[in-house]
C-alpha cells in the first residue's frame, strides 16, 4: 500500500523502516530534514508540507500521524483536515489522550474523512519484534488500513477493539498497568539490593525469566540493563518522567469510581523520584531507557 507517515522520531523512523521491509510505499514528511534525509536512504519517499499529500498519494489518502500529543498532533490533523477529502484516512498512532480522538473522529467525519486512532506499544524493539496495535474507529477504515497494521504488528498483535477513541482508551489503560509492574519489579530489586546477601540482580533478573511466575519481556530489559550499567546502576539518576498516560488512567479510575490503588500509587512514587535519589527510580529510569530508548539523566 501507499501511505504517508507524519513524524519521524524514534518511533515514526522505524515504524517506516519496517514498513518498507514489509513492500508498502511510505511517503514522509518530518520537520527535521535529516530526518527526512535518513528515512529516504532506506527508500522512503518525502514530501516538503502536508499539503503535498493530495498530490503524493493515490485516492483514497491514508496519511499516519506519529507526532507528540497534545499540541502538535491538534496542529497535524487540524491541517490535514484542510487538505484531505473525503474517504481519506487519518490514523493517529500517538498517545493521544483518548477524549482528543473522540473528539478528532467526529471533526474529520464532518468532512466525510474517515479517522482511526492506534495504541502504539513496542517502543524502539518495534522495529524487529513489532508492535502491539489497538485500532479504534469505523471498521470500513479499518479493513482498508489492515495491510498496513498487518505489516507493522507481530502474528495476533493488531485488533480493531471499538468506535473512535476505543484504541487510545486501551493503550492509556495499557500503560497505566505498565506503571504498576514496573514499581512491583524495582521496589523488589531495591529489597534485594539493601540486603546483607550481595546479590547479582542480573542474575536473578535472568533467572526469573526463566520459567518463573513472575517472567516477563520487562524482566528481560531489566536483565539488560543490570548488565549495561552494573549491579548499583551507579551512573542513573534515579529520576523518572511521566509521559500523561499513567495520570489519565488514574483520572479515569476516579471518575468511573473505580479503585486503583496500586496504579496511583506507583504514579505518585514517579513524583518522589523527582524530589529524591532512589534506586527504584533508578531501576525504572533504566529499563524504561530499555525498552523505549527514553532518555535518562546521568549522575555528573
Amino acid at each position: 500500500m501507499q501511505l504517508g507517515m507524519v513524524g519521524l522520531g524514534r518511533m515514526g523512523a522505524n515504524m517506516t523502516e519496517r514498513l518498507l521491509r514489509h513492500g508498502h510505499q511510505v511517503t514522509v514528511f518530518d520537520l527535521n530534514p535529516e530526518s527526512v534525509k535518513a528515512s529516504e536512504e532506506k527508500g522512503a519517499t518525502s514530501v516538503a508540507g502536508l499539503e503535498g499529500y493530495m498530490m503524493a498519494l493515490p485516492a483514497p489518502r491514508i496519511v499516519w500521524v506519529m507526532v507528540p500529543s497534545g499540541k502538535p498532533t491538534e496542529s497535524t490533523i487540524g491541517l490535514l483536515a484542510q487538505d484531505l477529502q473525503a474517504g481519506d484516512i487519518v490514523i493517529d498512532g500517538g498517545n493521544s489522550n483518548y477524549k482528543d480522538s473522540i473528539r478528532h473522529g467526529e471533526m474529520l467525519a464532518e468532512k466525510g474523512i474517515h479517522f482511526l486512532d492506534c495504541g502504539t506499544s513496542g517502543g524502539v524493539w518495534g522495529l524487529a519484534n513489532g508492535y502491539c496495535l489497538m485500532i479504534g474507529g469505523e471498521k470500513d477504515a479499518f479493513a482498508i488500513a489492515e495491510p498496513i497494521f498487518k505489516a507493522l504488528a507481530p502474528e495476533n498483535g493488531y485488533a480493531h477493539v471499538g468506535p473512535s477513541g476505543a484504541g487510545h482508551f486501551t493503550k492509556m489503560i495499557h500503560n497505566g498497568i505498565e506503571y504498576a509492574m514496573l514499581q512491583g519489579y524495582a521496589e523488589g530489586f531495591e529489597i534485594m539490593h539493601a540486603s546483607k546477601f550481595g546479590l547479582d540482580l542480573g542474575q536473578l533478573a535472568n533467572l526469573w525469566g526463566q520459567g518463573s511466575v513472575v517472567r516477563s519481556w520487562m524482566l528481560e530489559l531489566t536483565a539488560l540493563a543490570f548488565a549495561a550499567e552494573g549491579n548499583d546502576l551507579q551512573a542513573i539518576k534515579g529520576y523518572v518522567a511521566d509521559s500523561g498516560e499513567g495520570r489519565w488512567t488514574v483520572q479515569e479510575a476516579i471518575d468511573l469510581d473505580v479503585p486503583a490503588p496500586v496504579i496511583t500509587l506507583s504514579l505518585l512514587q514517579r513524583f518522589v523520584s523527582r524530589q529524591n535519589q532512589s534506586f527504584s527510580a533508578k531501576v525504572i529510569a533504566t529499563i524504561r531507557n530499555e525498552f523505549g530508548g527514553h532518555a535518562v539523566k546521568k549522575n555528573d
